[in-house]
């Protein structure tokens, strides 16, 4: 998520751009079309671009037999308001579902919580605003900002699901494992920074976000 903002938006223009120039033969009307928003998270920081959130899920969709594309709009280092600052040019119109995954540079940074909420709500009227079901994935505040600030924080995510009746993940990290009591005992699935996940912890992501993404492409039939 610290690296840096510029190669981060030249990744993932370049990967939405690859994307929709397959010829028109190459996604059928029928085919579900899925932009992940968010920040190194989903873009695959540290790691090769086939090991990565997005073409993981890709493959993984594939073979539980979902006919899905999957737009990679990750880019390293951007808070909320980043992503809310690209929602006008990177939800394209073939755009049928979205996926954010945004906050833990709100973290790093120690912005305040209504800050937070604030973009994160712009974001899902946007997606509200193209009729989108959205699956909003949460972060997890540390105790080290204070008892009310990681209340306030972590509050946000579902309290944002419920208002736009979204899809909601508890925690990005708690998709390493749902039934972990402490993920600071997954710090294996962690590389080096302990911010991003290893190609064996994005595996493990992806296993459990899975079946959730499918929720999600069955609300656009």
């Amino acid at each position: 998520m610290l690296s840096s903002l510029a190669y981060g938006a030249l990744r993932a223009g370049r990967n939405l751009v690859l994307t929709l120039a397959l010829p028109v033969g190459a996604a059928q009307a029928d085919t579900t079309t899925i932009l992940a928003l968010g920040d190194s998270l989903t873009a695959g920081y540290g790691l090769a671009q086939h090991e990565g959130l997005v073409p993981r899920l890709t493959d993984w969709l594939a073979k539980n037999g979902a006919d899905a594309i999957v737009l990679d709009g990750g880019v390293s280092g951007d808070t909320s308001a980043g992503g809310l600052s690209r929602m006008d040019w990177t939800l394209t119109p073939e755009v049928d579902a979205l996926i954010v995954t945004l906050g833990g540079n709100d973290l790093l940074r120690g912005l305040p919580p209504e800050v937070t909420r604030a973009n994160l709500d712009a974001i899902l009227t946007k997606a509200r605003a193209r009729n989108l079901p959205v699956l909003l994935i949460g972060m997890k505040a540390p105790g080290n900002f204070g008892p009310d600030y990681k209340t306030s924080f972590d509050s946000l995510y579902p309290d944002l699901a419920a208002q736009y009746g979204a899809l909601h993940v508890d925690s990005f990290f708690g998709l390493l494992d749902p039934t972990a009591a402490d993920l600071g005992n997954l710090s294996d699935f962690m590389q080096d920074d302990g911010i991003h996940p290893t190609a064996e912890g994005v595996q493990r992501i992806v296993a459990n976000l899975g079946p959730i993404v499918l929720d999600l492409i069955a609300q656009t039939r």
